[in-house]
């Protein structure tokens, strides 16, 4: 009979140890991974019990909370929604949050360590508990200007301070409404998301962070700044710049955009190279360089293929693998494997609009208490040096000839110096083009830099993405008296 309760008893005392290691592996282990789940609805519930702070622009409110009289007691609203959807994404009863409302999350709910204090007063004197506010380093005029250029087409634009990396404008289209993914009707959020879901494109990816793409030609400005910073060429170094380009240890040629001459002598200087977008004369550059001097300054523009975190999280660009000459000619004009996100972009543009220095782009410019306190204020920090002031200086020449005489004309500003590079980058067999263009303005003191890219647009960088880049620089000049 001892035998028995002794198994059992033992059997018992084996269950509850490892039901007691499981409730603290939970509770201890996976506590902040359980807490942080998007599909953990049940924190998210319990945040409706006390006002979220706000997202902010230029004074306004982007995103708040407000009273309710139904069961979850404050509702979140975007005055602006589709305005600035890509950037606060929404906060929903069912999908939880994303982008902004995801990144700062800590800090509008009230539970960042910042807020301590006063979350330990809100304890003492029974006052009702509240999130804190970001501000953000956006720019009315240039958020508007951008919308407003992209609008029937799928893209996105960046806008940033070439001298600090605050981010001045983010836009990604289609958009959507996220007010209605943050309602308290279930069924209603399920119905719109089911909508946005059924799309061509779906809005509720930030094309202008979340995804990458070819670049084209807009990787020339890297494939310029590897050749200016080797001392072997200046702007006004000739180049070989033939009708058809034999990729190496092949025989498949490379020919220029719509089979066009570059030069009647096959050759021209590397600022006019740059001016029409040469594509058999930058092949011929990026081979002769070889792949470590390519790789290398890509990399120091930022194409690791590491994310960032401005705060939301940006997805990774790279030149990709590179396994012959060949690969290395196709590469060195944006194609094969080649990939940026438009952020990566406005960043190769901000770099040499800056000096040479590249800032490390960010969102929040405060964070505010629910008193409105700042409790902590964005310092500007340096993200790498990819080229020097000489070599920017010239890659600045090299650009500004790109919209006064080249393929950049659409992206003129009245009275105002602008610099940019074209980018037309083939997708597939039958898949029009994607169009891209980076710049930024005034060329001789730069206030902007600005990347818009159009997916699937058709036509060419020069003729469908500088214009908007255009509008939105002038936008935001205007608005600085410029």
């Amino acid at each position: 009979m001892n035998a028995p309760l002794r198994r059992v008893a033992i059997s018992v005392l084996v269950l509850f140890t490892l039901l007691i290691l499981n409730v603290n592996y939970i509770q201890v282990v996976r506590s902040d991974e359980l807490r942080e789940d998007p599909g953990n609805t049940r924190v998210l519930t319990e945040e409706y019990d006390r006002e979220r702070g706000s997202i902010v622009v230029d004074g306004t409110e982007i995103a708040l909370s407000v009273p309710t009289q139904d069961q979850l007691t404050y509702l979140r609203q975007y005055p602006q929604g589709p305005l600035y959807a890509a950037v606060t994404g929404y906060y929903s009863l069912i999908y939880s949050n994303t982008q902004m409302e995801r990144a700062a999350n800590d800090v509008l709910a009230g539970s960042d360590a910042r807020l301590f204090a006063r979350r330990l007063a809100d304890l003492f004197t029974g006052r009702d508990p509240a999130g804190g506010d970001v501000v953000l380093t956006l720019d009315p005029a240039v958020q508007q200007a951008a919308m407003a250029g992209l609008e029937g087409v799928t893209g996105a634009v960046v806008a940033l301070d070439p001298s600090s990396g605050a981010v001045l404008g983010m836009a990604s289209t289609p958009t959507y409404d996220p007010g209605q993914l943050s309602s308290h009707d279930p069924a209603a959020i399920r119905a719109y998301a089911d909508e946005l879901g059924a799309m061509d494109a779906d809005p509720r990816l930030n094309r202008a962070i979340s995804d990458n793409y070819p670049p084209g030609s807009v990787f020339k400005v890297i494939v310029s700044a590897a050749a200016l910073s080797s001392g072997d060429y200046t702007p006004d170094t000739v180049i070989p710049a033939p009708d058809l380009l034999t990729l190496p240890g092949t025989s498949t040629t490379l020919e220029n955009f719509g089979g066009s001459s570059c030069s009647s002598s096959q050759e021209q200087s590397l600022i006019d190279a740059l001016t029409i977008s040469c594509n058999t004369a930058f092949a011929q550059l990026g081979i002769d360089l070889g792949e470590d001097r390519v790789r290398e300054m890509a990399e120091a523009f930022g194409m690791t293929g590491d994310g960032l975190e401005i705060p939301m999280e940006v997805a990774g660009s790279s030149v990709g693998d590179i396994e012959s000459e060949a690969a290395l000619g196709q590469s060195s004009i944006g194609q094969r494997d080649v990939r940026m996100t438009p952020l990566q972009a406005a960043m190769v543009a901000a770099a040499v609009a800056n000096d040479g220095t590249l800032m490390t782009p960010y969102l929040i410019d405060q964070v505010r208490a629910p008193d409105l306190t700042v409790i902590d204020q964005a310092d500007p920090e340096e993200f790498s040096e990819p080229v020097t002031p000489e070599v920017a200086g010239q890659l600045t020449e090299m650009m500004e000839s790109v919209v006064a005489n080249g393929s950049g004309r659409a992206a003129r500003i009245p009275g105002v110096s602008v610099a940019g590079k074209t980018g037309t980058a083939q997708v597939a067999e039958g898949v029009p083009d994607h169009n891209w263009f980076v710049g930024f303005a005034p060329a001789d003191d730069p206030q902007i830099a600005v990347a818009v890219f159009v997916a699937n647009g058709g036509g060419t960088g020069g003729d469908v993405s500088a214009p908007i880049a255009g509008d939105v620089m002038q936008a935001y000049l205007e608005g600085q008296g410029g």
